[in-house]
């Protein structure tokens, strides 16, 4: 596992109640992870999302996955969890805007002690967002605690590759990024059989290195000036976010960051 100690949840907080969160929205939807509808669609069939199944959404963002659950899966209900109340207000008037408030809900805590009942839901989902949170230990035992027996984990998350970061490497990727910490494929694994669960699937999606040029074009050839405007037209600031975009490109292509694809079986 490669870490940063400097970072923490009030650094994540801030990126998303800011500028930077609204940029990464601008570039990669409202659905802010790698692959958007098609990667959420591939992790719902590997998981066996059943209509009319119930659960919850650790590091919802603004809910975009619930959504697309109920909508798409015909889950019956979710809850996400989040600890960034801007994105939490935003989501609840993104879930009102599409008729959707009755089957969404959203609490404002950390997801690695939610508070809410143990063993109720089918499922845990989580896309692209688990690498913002400091305690991995504690947030899988907490996604564990939540569901069923035989109930669901599945999530993609970024995760460090098979050709591993430098110490340099991870520095700068982790600084930038916000994240405390980034786990491995096998790392995870660890985790959840640590927690009585059973690794169904494990795999690089091989999204990453296809999905920063898209990125990387949308900000140099589409879409330049809207992301200036985020930024308060500081075009010194966007100078260094390209070069950090790209830098994340080489390192996807060199196969040390992936898109990691876990579902795992509670087997307690």
């Amino acid at each position: 596992m490669k870490t940063a100690p400097n970072i923490h949840l009030a650094d994540v907080q801030s990126v998303y109640s800011g500028p930077e969160g609204r940029l990464w929205e601008l570039l990669m939807g409202e659905q802010i992870h790698i692959g958007g509808f098609q990667s959420s669609m591939d992790l719902a069939q590997r998981a066996g999302i059943a209509a009319g199944s119930r659960g919850i959404d650790l590091c919802c963002c603004t809910g975009a996955g619930m959504r697309f659950l109920v909508r798409f899966l015909n889950v019956a209900h979710m809850t996400g969890v989040d600890a960034t109340p801007a994105m939490l207000q935003l989501g609840r008037q993104r879930a009102a805007a599409e008729g959707l408030a009755d089957k969404v809900a959203f609490v404002e805590n950390n997801v690695c002690a939610t508070g809410l009942p143990a063993g109720r839901l089918d499922f845990v989902w989580g896309e692209d967002a688990w690498c913002y949170v400091e305690d991995k230990i504690k947030l899988i035992a907490e996604a564990v605690r939540l569901v069923k027996p035989r109930g669901k984990i599945a999530f993609t998350d970024w995760m460090e590759g098979p050709a591993r970061l430098t110490t340099v490497e991870a520095a700068r990727f982790l600084g930038f990024m916000k994240f405390p910490n980034l786990l491995t494929l096998g790392e995870y694994q660890e985790l959840l059989n640590n927690n009585g669960c059973t690794v169904l699937v494990e795999q690089d999606t091989g999204r990453f290195a296809a999905a920063m040029p898209l990125y990387l074009d949308m900000i140099e050839k589409q879409l330049t000036y809207d992301a200036l405007k985020i930024i308060g037209f500081d075009t010194a600031l966007a100078a260094v976010l390209v070069g950090e975009m790209k830098f994340i490109q080489s390192l996807a292509q060199a196969g040390k960051i992936i898109q990691g694809l876990v579902v795992a079986e509670n087997g307690r």
